[in-house]
């Protein structure tokens, strides 16, 4: 039995992981278009919450197993084509994330200072394909819109206190560029209320601990109605319940409370236009009512606008899936179709030995567990799959290492990214931090060469 997995994500690893649990002696071969495995575990994780980062330990032991190869710097599309995949493999499973972000989609978002949440995220986290980018933090300003997690990390790295990011693993530009960064005050803000709120408790009550930092809220914007207060009521507003009690206190505090920074959280407000003649001065917004059944609120425009003075406005408003080649895809979810993991084309006719997991499967929700019973469901699929009938052997026999060798592909494999591994954290060691990561592809080969001349 021979699995192709694409990506190796928490998804693709969680994929793996059920495979193994499902099939005895199976051979799992998964690409990763990159130089480092994990995805989002190593991408898009603050660098300041490491504990989040110790389930690469679990990802470690699914590829440790026997019958497991990875193969870095492999790219779908690129170096090798779905269709020789498919005929190599009894299935392959597509795991590749949701690679892009959105905008916001309103006039002057595509003005200088206006950027996209996940980039910038992606950007201090050493992200080869954002290391080009650059972020201008000369303002004292800057708006996040979005009410997620994500918004939340963009804020605290925005504030925190740089000698608190100098011991992690932030790519060393990036903390160059939060060293000079003229950034005083971020506005949190979305066009629902704080009931709808996605962020976790957990994440906001950081803002209470942070060094020299004043968290702020307005106690109007925490009026509820009483659909919202319904929503807190029920069993599923627990965390929506804290989150409303943490912001109260907030909203307590008085704006000058003698830190010189600070973060406001602001609610009921949607995003009308950037304004400023060559780069952006502001953020237009418009007050917004909710409306509907708890659960199912939706903002409505009330027709009051207001402008906050700004230099930098980040939107953090999700990130989609981008369509892999030849594979049928949902645009307005940014998804793979398929039912139960099992990708269809549009008349829900199955791909024979085709199947997708996490965001590029069901869109960029939920947490990283989130992915292992997501993979998992697919894997039952996959399993059932095998078990309806005779198993097909793939018409092409070759091992797929010697196309890939005779197409000159510089490939990794696990022992050579074990290598990158330990010189990452030698390199980071150095300097008092937990890794440096390479973010040069050219970088990959003389890091492995020095990895080999250390031992």
């Amino acid at each position: 039995m021979r699995i192709a997995i694409v990506g190796s994500g928490p998804s693709g690893f969680y994929a793996a992981e059920a495979v193994q649990k499902k099939v005895p002696g199976v051979s799992i071969d998964m690409f990763e278009r990159l130089h480092a495995p994990y995805g989002l575990v190593r991408y898009g994780v603050a660098p300041d919450h490491e504990k989040l980062k110790s389930v690469t330990k679990v990802f470690d032991m699914v590829a440790g197993k026997s019958g497991l190869r990875w193969f870095g710097q492999v790219e779908l599309g690129r170096h090798v084509q779905l269709e020789e995949l498919q005929q190599r493999y009894h299935a392959v499973v597509l795991a590749t994330g949701a690679q892009g972000s959105k905008k916001l989609g309103v006039p002057g978002d595509d003005k200088p200072g206006s950027y996209n949440a996940a980039d910038f995220v992606a950007w201090y986290n050493g992200h080869p394909d954002f290391r080009h980018l650059q972020f201008d933090l000369s303002g004292e300003t800057a708006v996040v819109v979005g009410h997620g997690n994500v918004a939340l990390d963009v804020a605290r790295i925005l504030l925190k206190p740089v000698d608190e990011l100098a011991t992690t693993e932030m790519a060393s530009y990036a903390l160059e560029a939060l060293r000079n960064s003229n950034v005083r005050k971020v506005f949190v803000m979305g066009r629902r209320g704080p009931a709808q709120a996605k962020f976790t408790n957990k994440e906001v009550a950081e803002f209470e601990q942070l060094a020299g930092v004043t968290a702020l809220a307005r106690a109007d914007e925490l009026t509820l109605n009483d659909a919202s207060q319904r929503e807190l009521d029920s069993p599923a507003g627990d965390e929506a319940r804290r989150n409303v009690a943490l912001l109260s206190r907030f909203a307590d505090v008085a704006a000058g409370a003698g830190n010189s920074r600070s973060v406001e959280f602001r609610f009921c407000l949607a995003p009308v236009r950037l304004e400023g003649n060559g780069k952006v001065t502001a953020l237009v917004l418009e007050g917004t009512d909710l409306e509907g059944l708890p659960f199912k609120q939706e903002a409505r425009g009330t027709g009051r606008f207001l402008a906050i003075p700004c230099q930098a406005v980040f939107a953090s408003v999700g990130y989609k899936g981008v369509a892999p080649a030849n594979v049928p895809f949902d645009a307005r979810s940014s998804t793979v179709r398929h039912v139960n993991g099992r990708v269809v084309d549009e008349s829900g006719v199955p791909q024979a030995g085709l199947y997708c997991t996490g965001w590029i499967k069901r869109g960029p929700t939920g947490v990283i567990g989130t992915n292992r019973n997501d993979s998992m469901e697919t894997v039952a699929t996959l399993f059932a799959d095998l078990q309806a009938g005779p198993l097909v052997e793939p018409p092409v026999g070759d091992d797929i290492a010697d196309l890939l060798r005779d197409r000159g592909v510089d490939f990794l494999d696990l022992q050579e990214w074990s290598r990158l591994d330990e010189f990452e954290k030698r390199m980071g060691a150095r300097s008092g931090k937990a890794r440096e990561k390479l973010v040069q592809r050219h970088e990959v080969r003389a890091a492995l060469q020095a990895a080999l001349d250390f031992h």
